[in-house]
């Protein structure tokens, strides 16, 4: 393997407190490396550093000469808005190359009518096809990519892992998406304590890893400050007896020993400080056996008469955790705002009787009016993905007496369980990170104690750490919860009840694999990445100079070794947890691969 970049003692610091120091890596051809760790903790400053656009405080990178990189930024920049998809993708090429930047869109999935189409009109989807695009059409050897799924759709974050996977260079990606990084990388990185961890494994893998090292380096800690206990009792019972008997021996013998434990502190095993917050979510079960139900209805957005689509009849009780799946624009946040309205209506002026209308939904028939009861006792919270609930002006300690009535110092030791130290509780919304905000609206969610939860994309803003809690602490919520997300483990792990809007219909799946499948059937996924790779051959990306054959046996042992992990993993899991759908999947791929082989 050629190597592309090396980093030394590298060192970042944009205050007295450096966010990493001394780290050292190799960055090599057909390394796949996905980079974790909680939110703020360096990984973005990482890749800019790495990408020359901040300067080390210390330590130095070293880029081969014949490696060309391209960066992979979180948003499109604002000076391209006005620009075309074409001119975006072409202004680095000469007009004779201008045929390249048509290929690669049409290679990425766009029609030939949307290459004229202004940049800041393309949805989420479109804008990360457009940044891949900006990255590969000069042919990198190494690709830097910053959160590419934030905010993508379903469809797009399946299309991304395809694309990604059939990826012939090398990448470091950051992502919080652990379904991801377990399908396309081969190597982790974990950024935590200002330090980086390296393992040769797929996400999940390493991070166990990781927990088994921090169990045993508890162990080692242990063991190491009983010693230093042991020693410091013995050198304060020699140093007191020195000084009763006037006994320089025993002095000398006491200043040694404080010597050892002191040495002995500075060489004790480090234990990790952790991540900085802990995410809780209690709720109430109502004893009923619906909170709410709809009959039919078409949604439209407000003051249109555009249909985005047909609601069916559904009941929720306590228990349901129900994921409403679709591509960006279908309207899934639209349903939930237009429930919580509903709700904050009917709450108001009482009328909560089945047989009564509710009010109008965009410009239509008075007829199409929507249906929605609500159990008269039902406390209704909304998580909304612009994070609108909290007011800017406010305090954090204000702020979460609008979620009910509770004492100053129930929302202070809230506040502190969740990482707010008090010399921040007078601190204001309007200086919050967007996860320090969401950490803040699910702290005043859980104290209300709501009997049904609306949560409109609630993973946008949480690390790895921070999403796995919330699927911990939703499946311990014991009232219900409707949200909307793309987060496959946030669907897989915490939902039972799984609706997917598609073809202007919203319909009920039994299970996860089930709604995914459809969504690939109905077309709403792009093949082109697989075209795209088929054609990227042609490029001159040439790392790797093994015949064909010998690559695709290559391939296919490791597609082969990787199915095999997955397939022991999961039948590990209790079965409940487990997934026979994907695992008679996996056994006809390796069944596939060994006839091959």
């Amino acid at each position: 393997m050629s190597t592309f970049l090396t980093a030394q003692s590298l060192t970042l610091a944009h205050s007295s407190t450096p966010l990493f120091k001394a780290l050292n890596f190799t960055i090599q051809s057909g390394d796949k490396i996905g980079l974790i760790g909680h939110n703020g903790c360096g990984k973005s400053s990482l890749l800019k550093l790495l990408n020359g656009e901040y300067d080390a405080s210390e330590g130095n990178i070293a880029k081969a000469n014949h490696c060309l990189m391209s960066y992979v930024e979180q948003h499109i920049p604002s000076s391209l808005d006005s620009s075309s998809l074409i001119n975006a993708l072409a202004e680095t090429l000469d007009e004779t190359e201008y045929w390249r930047a048509e290929l690669i869109l049409s290679e990425l999935g766009f029609a030939e009518h949307e290459y004229q189409m202004l940049v800041s009109h393309c949805s989420g989807g479109q804008q990360m096809r457009l940044l891949l695009a900006r990255a590969i059409i000069n042919e990198p050897d190494l690709l830097l990519l910053d959160e590419p799924s934030n905010h993508l759709d379903l469809p797009s974050l399946i299309w991304l892992e395809s694309f990604l996977k059939n990826w012939k260079g090398a990448f470091v990606l950051v992502s919080h998406d652990q379904v991801l990084l377990d399908a396309i990388t081969n190597t982790t990185w974990i950024m935590r304590d200002q330090a980086l961890h390296h393992f040769a494994l797929s996400c999940s893998q390493a991070r166990t890893a990781l927990e088994e090292k921090d169990a045993q380096d508890k162990l080692r800690h242990q063991g190491e400050q009983k010693e230093i206990d042991r020693i410091e009792k013995s050198a304060k019972r020699l140093a007191t007896w020195g000084k009763v008997y006037d006994n320089e021996d025993l002095a000398r013998k006491a200043k040694t020993m404080y010597a050892r434990k002191e040495r002995l502190q500075e060489e004790q095993t480090e234990l990790s400080d952790g991540t900085p917050w802990c995410l809780k979510l209690q709720g109430e079960d109502l004893p009923a056996k619906r909170l709410f139900e709809t009959t039919p209805f078409k949604l439209c957005p407000p003051n249109s008469a555009l249909v985005l689509f047909q609601m069916i009849e559904v009941r929720i009780k306590s228990g349901d955790r129900i994921a409403v799946l679709g591509s960006n624009g279908c309207g899934k946040s639209s349903l939930l705002n237009l429930l919580h309205r509903l709700y904050l209506q009917k709450t108001q002026t009482h009328t909560l009787t089945k047989a009564e209308p509710t009010e109008k939904v965009g410009k239509r028939d008075e007829k199409e009016v929507t249906a929605v009861t609500f159990h008269d006792r039902c406390r209704l919270g909304y998580y909304d993905q612009s994070q609108n609930q909290l007011d800017d002006e406010s305090s954090l300690i204000d702020a979460l007496s609008h979620f009910g009535s509770i004492s100053h110092e129930q929302g202070k030791r809230a506040l502190i369980s969740a990482g707010f130290e008090y010399a921040r509780h007078t601190q204001k919304v309007s200086s919050l990170s967007g996860g320090e905000r969401a950490r803040l609206l699910f702290i005043g969610l859980t104290l209300a104690k709501y009997h049904l939860l609306f949560l409109d994309e609630p993973t946008n803003h949480l690390d790895m750490e921070g999403k796995e809690e919330l699927i911990n602490t939703l499946n311990e919520f014991t009232g219900a919860s409707l949200l909307v997300s793309h987060d496959r483990s946030l669907i897989e792990q915490a939902c039972n009840r799984f609706w997917l809007i598609q073809d202007g219909v919203l319909i009920e799946h039994i299970s996860a694999e089930e709604a995914y499948q459809s969504i690939a059937k109905q077309g709403m996924i792009s093949s082109s990445s697989q075209e795209f790779s088929e054609t990227h051959e042609q490029f001159a990306i040439t790392q790797n100079e093994h015949s064909d054959r010998a690559l695709n046996e290559e391939q296919m042992l490791e597609r082969l070794i990787e199915l095999e992990t997955l397939l022991e993993e999961d039948l590990k899991r209790k079965e409940k947890r487990q997934k026979p759908k994907r695992q008679e999947l996996w056994r006809e791929e390796i069944a596939n691969i060994q006839s091959k082989l």
